[in-house]
């Protein structure tokens, strides 16, 4: 069976078609743009050049359409019927604590999601759009919404609580959820498969413009760092990540900034962005650093330091650890912060491998530990859509 997986942005809406049989991609895309002016899709089937071309495309719905002519071309289409597509997966990022798991939808559960909308306000309008556009373009075809946060549900209440009243956690529904749930499922999914058991303490560092950590034990979340939003936790391209929250009022006096205006601060000029003045893509920060600029340095090292500090208060909440494993744009292809965040970890009892770190094939599942340590790291590439495929398999009726 296919299953078409979508990524609906407030702009952009990403896809993937892939074959459930053996798991392989048939076909990737995105529509850019939409609503902007200058819309385009591009689209590249697997094995073949990709195919860019201008259209309007004032809303999601006109950019899903645009997606189902794309993929039934006669020119450069992968399938001959739309009846190939035999069910839709969507990424939604918030579940609030409505869901547990994926969940099909219907009219009763777009109305649940709905209720979440103050939760992600600017990912979940265009995920909300992107569904109930694809149930009129596709009718009658199963549709699942696979969420950013459910992976993270298994979390205890001590873990997720914040200390505030528990009154405004019941009311407002305040608390920890979690990010990027659909990688650091596959990827500790895929850590257990290395190691030949799920029984195991594996943390996932998630890196990169977005990045997070997950405590995995025994398959199950027990902790992660984004919290409520995904400002929580790892410092990132351009948000905070773990700040004083006075620093808000601090800022807001001396400089009469709105509340508005101080979030935004913390979440699109701080970060590696913000400490560099350089940029928040970390090609950019070690070419400056190679050249002597010492900001570009301090934003390196205070992000691998971060890291490094959550791996160490993961190791302790789960009693120990097995398996650390990297995935994500930094985590993936960023040699340096590797180095850094592993550096003086053989306390925990890992041996890692500098010299291997340094030649890693862009791309492939990678053991950077020797083979004396009792802490296994890996490499291991993402693959956020096929657990999205995957979920929506398990729910088509």
């Amino acid at each position: 069976m296919k299953v078409l997986v979508l990524n609906a942005g407030s702009s952009s809406l990403k896809y993937q078609l892939i074959d459930m049989r053996d798991e392989s991609l048939i076909a990737k895309g995105v529509c850019d743009r939409i609503s902007l002016g200058g819309s385009f899709i591009s689209q590249r089937a697997a094995g073949s050049d990709e195919v860019r071309y201008e259209t309007p495309m004032p809303t999601h719905f006109e950019a899903i359409k645009e997606i189902l002519k794309a993929l039934v071309s006669p020119e450069f289409g992968v399938i001959k019927s739309l009846d190939e597509i035999a069910a839709v997966g969507h990424r939604v990022v918030h579940s609030g604590e409505d869901f547990t798991s994926a969940v099909l939808i219907d009219d009763r559960s777009i109305v649940r999601i709905e209720s979440n909308y103050e939760l992600a306000p600017l990912h979940m309008v265009p995920n909300i759009t992107g569904m109930k556009a694809c149930r009129e373009v596709l009718p009658g075809v199963p549709q699942a919404a696979v969420f950013d946060t459910t992976f993270h549900a298994t979390m205890p209440d001590y873990a997720y609580m914040y200390a505030i009243p528990y009154e405004d956690y019941r009311q407002y529904k305040i608390r920890k959820y979690g990010f990027h749930g659909t990688s650091h499922q596959f990827v500790s999914g895929e850590a257990a498969k290395l190691m030949g058991t799920d029984q195991i303490k594996t943390v996932v560092c998630h890196l990169g413009n977005g990045a997070s950590v997950s405590a995995v034990k025994n398959g199950k979340c027990v902790d992660t760092s984004m919290g409520l939003t995904p400002l929580e936790g790892l410092i990132m391209g351009t948000r905070s990540g773990d700040i004083d929250p006075a620093v808000l009022q601090f800022l807001m006096d001396k400089t009469g900034m709105t509340i508005q205006e101080a979030t935004d601060y913390l979440n699109k000029k701080s970060g590696v962005k913000g400490v560099s003045g350089v940029s928040s893509d970390f090609r950019d920060l070690i070419a400056a650093m190679d050249e002597g600029n010492d900001r570009a340095r301090l934003a390196i090292e205070m992000f691998s330091y971060r890291v490094k500090k959550y791996i160490g208060s993961y190791a302790a909440a789960m009693g120990g650890l097995d398996c650390i494993a990297f995935t994500g744009g930094i985590g993936e292809n960023t040699e340096i912060v590797r180095e850094l965040v592993m550096k003086d970890m053989e306390y925990l009892g890992v041996d890692f491998d500098f010299k291997k770190n340094r030649n890693v094939k862009r791309g492939a599942v990678t053991a950077l530990s020797t083979e004396r340590s009792r802490v296994s790291v890996y490499i291991i590439p993402t693959n956020e859509e096929l657990v999205i495929a995957r979920e929506t398999v398990k729910l088509k009726p």
